[in-house]
């Protein structure tokens, strides 16, 4: 359910509230907007549905949540949650700026890696993407670097200031990827890794967490669910194709996905067109459609050479490609409102 409070309410009566919820063994989150602060409770209700909420002091109404996530919902939170990122928290991802993630698949080498990353900052991007750990569908893929992975990209981000997106693939890898990354990534593969979920969620770093190859919209808001519930609320979601019948693109790149999920979500929303299409050809258009539908900002693979590129370089953009993108996307920027 959602406590609603009243415009002037106190910081006692709030106090007051939360604790009485506590007491019955349930968990409040609350959620200060820019006009009404609400309470939403989680767990079994019929442990207060003898309490008469509506009559606390503060409170001005007490609603059900209809739908079975609830603290990503807009029932919940009405006004878009932004989500500040890096050290100094300067970029925000939901506002009217628009972000873009770019960078390798992998992490080959510092020396490709910093090439890289110099080329996409100079071209606008905002934010340093990077697989140190690689969860492969053959087992004799390449796996990432791992630990030395995480190292480069540290000293990348020193050397350009872009902030750092990693995907961390185990419960035992996160406070080690924590410690490191501005942003914990959850791929595809883990989006329904339950145990992984509440462990990041227990972070105080953000969570970009992709949607899975088969997953529902339903079943990918209970998985941001998973740890908003652990108490991280700077969750990003991330469409990033699903699996269907067709076999002229990796994935099928759901862009209905995107207004849909700002209808039911309060959570910011990007796009990886890369990973959705598995060809560099078609990730410009795809990034460009996705900005007029609605997204918050894109992630984009960049290998300075694909051709040798350890991961995915069917789908990496070279930096003169990435540049030129990303001019165009301006436009379409500007032409939804948004800018980049």
């Amino acid at each position: 359910m959602i406590i609603v409070l009243k415009p002037d309410v106190s910081q006692a009566d709030i106090d007051h509230v939360v604790q009485r919820i506590k007491d019955h063994g349930l968990t409040p989150h609350v959620s200060a907007g820019k006009e009404r602060t609400i309470i939403g409770v989680i767990g079994d209700e019929r442990a207060i549905e003898n309490l008469p909420l509506s009559i606390f002091p503060g409170v001005d109404k007490v609603m059900p949540i209809l739908s079975p996530y609830k603290l990503v919902s807009r029932e919940f939170k009405h006004e878009d949650t932004l989500v500040a990122v890096g050290p100094d928290r300067t970029i925000q991802i939901g506002g009217t700026r628009l972000h873009v993630m770019a960078g390798p698949c992998a992490v080959e080498s510092l020396e490709r890696l910093m090439t890289v990353a110099e080329s996409v900052r100079a071209a606008g991007a905002t934010i340093l993407r990077g697989g140190a750990f690689k969860p492969r569908t053959s087992p004799h893929s390449f796996q990432g670097l791992g630990d030395e992975g995480l190292d480069h990209l540290i000293e990348a981000k020193k050397k350009t200031g872009l902030p750092i997106v990693t995907e961390v693939l185990d419960t035992r890898d996160v406070e080690l990827v924590a410690s490191k990354a501005d942003i914990l990534q959850i791929g595809t593969r883990n989006m329904q890794n339950f145990r992984l979920l509440i462990e990041v969620g227990q972070t105080d770093k953000p969570v970009m967490l992709k949607r899975g190859l088969s997953a529902t919209i339903k079943e990918f808001l209970l998985s941001a669910e998973y740890i908003m519930k652990q108490g991280n609320p700077r969750v990003i979601l991330c469409e990033r194709g699903i699996r269907t019948f067709e076999t002229q693109v990796r994935n099928t790149l759901d862009l209905a996905a995107v207004p849909v999920l700002k209808q039911l979500s309060h959570l910011p929303v990007i796009v990886d067109p890369s990973h959705a299409t598995g060809k560099w050809e078609l990730v410009a258009p795809m990034a460009k459609a996705a900005i007029a539908a609605g997204a918050d900002g894109l992630m984009i693979e960049v290998h300075a050479n694909p051709e040798e590129a350890l991961c995915d370089g069917e789908e990496s953009l070279k930096p003169p490609k990435f540049h030129a993108m990303m001019q165009e996307l301006k436009k379409v920027a500007a032409a939804v409102g948004r800018e980049l």
